[in-house]
């Protein structure tokens, strides 16, 4: 089975009715070991108790631990999430704590450079440490995600760009599409389509994922524009849905499977886990299958 890597930040998601692990990169390994995927994360996290904490949540959903870092200068990290819109969490990220520090070792290198693919994101690249890190660890990969996920004030159109320039597949969500094209002074182009098209071109990519929220998602690969329409469910909260639609299609692209068919998968991933509170319910294929089903007979 091929392998991927997930680097960035793990944490805490304090919430209203309590604290849940989270963290994008954590959240998509944690979807892609529960789809059957092999996974590994590196991470880092305080020499504290909600570090230990985590730790030992990362073991009970089936991922090791043995590339998670411990820090003893820095804590772990948590998150403020303001739920009070189920369909727009607002989040408050503080900094710094430790997945800022994450530090490049050769061992990781060799990790990074033996898996089929590194998924990252632009959060971990707030702080110099992690940044250099990755950029480090970029130029081992053999294929390179880029799930985008804005965090304001937590990044720069430098960063950003920097990044972007590094992958060959990219997600990113409409409001982020945007925002990209008007710093590339692309900002007449306000067709997603044409905006996707031109992204891939300008930066060589393999493909450009843009998800719409209630409305689907968009995937622009091989020259081709593929839809694929939201699927109607009762929202608990959003918190990992966009993670959790991401690792099922980054399954079905190391499957080798259609664009379309693995469009509407993760749409149905994404859709699923919004049914939860939380961003890691226990979820596999065979649920995610089965909301398909329902939804296209």
């Amino acid at each position: 089975m091929r392998t991927v890597i997930c680097f960035g930040e793990v944490l805490w998601d304090i919430l209203p009715t309590g604290q849940q692990p989270g963290g994008a990169p954590f959240n998509v390994a944690v979807h892609l070991h529960q789809l059957g995927q092999p996974v590994q994360l590196i991470s880092r996290v305080g020499d504290d108790e909600l570090g230990r904490e985590l730790l030992a949540f990362i073991k009970s959903k089936g991922l090791s631990t043995a590339h998670v870092q411990q820090s003893h200068t820095h804590l772990t990290g948590v998150v403020k999430a303001n739920v009070d819109d189920a369909h727009e969490v607002v989040y408050k990220i503080v900094q710094p704590v430790a997945w800022d520090y994450i530090q490049y070792e050769t061992e990781l290198a060799d990790l990074v450079a033996g898996a089929d693919m590194l998924v990252y994101g632009s959060l971990a690249a707030r702080q110099e440490d992690s940044r250099e890190t990755l950029y480090r660890l970029l130029e081992k990969a053999r294929f390179r995600v880029f799930d985008v996920n804005l965090r304001p004030p937590h990044y720069t159109p430098e960063t950003t760009l920097h990044l972007l320039s590094k992958a060959n597949l990219v997600k990113l969500n409409h409001h982020e599409l945007a925002e990209v094209m008007q710093w590339l002074g692309q900002e007449t182009r306000q067709d997603r389509a044409d905006a996707m098209q031109w992204l891939a071109m300008h930066y060589q990519l393999q493909a450009v994922c843009v998800t719409c929220g209630a409305e689907g998602a968009l995937l622009y690969t091989g020259g081709q524009l593929y839809r694929a329409p939201g699927l109607p469910v009762t929202v608990r909260d959003t918190i990992g849905s966009g993670d959790a639609f991401l690792a099922a299609l980054l399954k079905g692209w190391l499957a080798g499977d259609e664009p379309a068919t693995m469009l509407r998968f993760a749409c149905a991933a994404g859709a699923l886990v919004a049914t939860f509170q939380g961003a890691t319910p226990a979820i596999g294929e065979a649920d995610v299958a089965a909301l398909l089903k329902t939804r296209t007979e």
